[in-house]
């Protein structure tokens, strides 16, 4: 069970700080990057990337001096190139020969799809690993994934996290605790968590973006709220912290679904045959105006990093070196880029179409989804419910059937900002990120708590995250726990 607040102050000595190795130089990579350096647990050691701008900015900032560039060790092309670097720096080593310091741990940031190709491909290192969400897109890579990560011995060959950042937030792990622990409002009978994506934000990625097909990556469920999902199970699966009761799994789980709004069908008939907003004659009025979502709302009030930089990642630097009106018209050019009936499909597929009508891209998953899970009553062997009544004070109570719901949507003026409800036999809970707010039954009193909120990504949740990972990796490395009792203590 992680301590947040912990988390800023104990700093590993220097020479004991794990290095790091990001693969994929995106905006989830730079994002590990910087709350690896940030968490006083880490450096970032080398980057791999195969986009030279993007591996020479990320190293820049976190690895290496811009004046002097890196030093062997420091970038690779790819995670290929990385491997073969390690198997002969090994193959060196075992040879005798003076070799450059181990990478103690890789963090894995590309593509959904590539996930389970660069796991099983390196987990024969036994590296430390944490791997982005989603884990994977298919069950099959995912069972693949867990074998390379195991030892011939059958136990674990190395930590390994897997980027459910919401665990990993001030704001989550407060309420967790107020839910299991202190049980503020008894047990839980419902829990109901919304995931509002933003109306522009879902086209940018689930429109417009990388993960707007299913048969290329997977459902939006999965790609945008699978960390919601676990979000749940963690708030109502989990057995006290210190008991060892298996977790209360849901009996039953249904989800309903669809592509509601951006489909050719809606497409107002004003934008006529307008394949991209450079070309619109309604593009001034329309809601989803590319050159308003990036250019008047974002570049003209000075943001360079995202969603700018997913557009074009040159234009930071072009920003920097050349002013706003040349980013402006790399911007422009990079939004003016269109696919036609002449285009073949596998062109279409590998990329994103940032000035694409939203109404004619070639986009499938939902932007409206409902889960709904259900417990059955769960009679714990020992508890007050099943025999005798005992002396025990804190004796653990049978656990409650449940119900609870995600709402994962796109349309929404709220952007990631997650809120929700519980319900239990004493109170209710309401949370939206920042707030916390009790309501107790009994009193008919209002209770208010603000948890400490820091930079990062999802509310801290990035930074926390990288932080427990890190310490994870620093006790194996320091031999003050095995890597299980790391991975339980750690990471949970």
């Amino acid at each position: 069970n992680c301590d947040f607040t912990t988390m800023s102050d104990e700093r590993s000595p220097s020479s004991a700080l794990a290095r790091v190795l990001i693969i994929g130089a995106g905006s989830r990579g730079t994002a590990y990057a910087r709350a690896v350096s940030e968490s006083g647990q880490g450096i970032v050691a080398a980057v791999a990337e195969p986009i030279a701008f993007k591996r020479d900015l990320l190293g820049s900032k976190y690895i290496w001096n811009s004046t002097e560039g890196p030093a062997e060790g420091q970038e690779f092309s790819d995670w290929k190139h990385f491997l073969r670097w390690e198997t002969k720096r090994r193959s060196d080593a075992a040879a005798g020969r003076q070799v450059p310091p181990a990478i103690d741990a890789i963090s894995i940031c590309i593509l959904d799809e590539q996930h389970a190709e660069v796991v099983t491909a390196l987990g024969h290192l036994s590296i430390h690993t944490l791997c982005e969400k989603p884990l994977a897109t298919t069950l099959k890579d995912c069972m693949a994934i867990s074998a390379a990560m195991s030892s011939r011995q059958g136990g674990q060959s190395a930590i390994f996290g897997i980027g459910h950042v919401l665990r990993y937030s001030p704001h989550n792990m407060l309420l967790r605790e107020l839910v299991l622990e202190d049980q503020v409002i008894g047990s839980v009978l419902s829990m109901e968590h919304t995931e509002p994506v933003g109306n522009w934000h879902f086209t940018h990625s689930y429109v417009r973006g990388n993960w707007r097909k299913e048969s290329t990556t997977a459902p939006s469920l999965l790609t945008k709220s699978c960390h919601d999902i676990d979000f749940l199970l963690w708030m109502l699966c989990s057995p006290t912290p210190g008991s060892n009761f298996a977790p209360h799994v849901p009996a039953a789980v249904a989800s309903f679904g669809s592509l509601k709004q951006f489909q050719r069908a809606r497409k107002p008939a004003g934008a006529g045959t307008a394949t991209n907003c450079l070309q619109c004659p309604i593009e001034k009025t329309c809601t989803y105006s590319a050159p308003r979502i990036y250019y008047d709302n974002q570049l003209a009030k000075g943001n360079t990093d995202w969603p700018v930089n997913i557009v074009n990642p040159e234009i930071e630097a072009c920003y920097n070196d050349h002013g706003k009106n040349a980013a402006k018209d790399m911007l422009f050019k990079t939004l003016g880029v269109d696919y036609d009936d002449n285009t073949p499909p596998e062109e279409i597929h590998k990329r994103p179409w940032f000035g694409r009508c939203v109404w004619e891209s070639e986009n499938d998953v939902c932007d409206d989804q409902f889960v709904l899970l259900s417990w059955n009553d769960d009679p714990l062997i020992g508890t007050p419910n099943t025999s005798p009544p005992s002396p025990k004070i804190n004796e653990t109570p049978a656990r409650m059937a449940k119900t609870a719901s995600f709402h994962m949507i796109a349309q929404t003026e709220k952007q990631c900002e997650r809120r929700g409800r519980i319900y239990g036999e004493k109170g209710e809970i309401s949370y939206d990120g920042t707030l916390i707010t009790i309501y107790d039954f009994s009193t008919g009193q209002f209770s208010h708590r603000r948890p400490h909120r820091p930079g990062g990504g999802h509310g801290g949740g990035d930074y926390g995250l990288a932080t427990q990972f890190l310490k994870a990796v620093n006790a194996v490395k320091s031999k003050e726990l095995s890597i299980e009792q790391a991975q339980i203590q750690h990471l949970g």
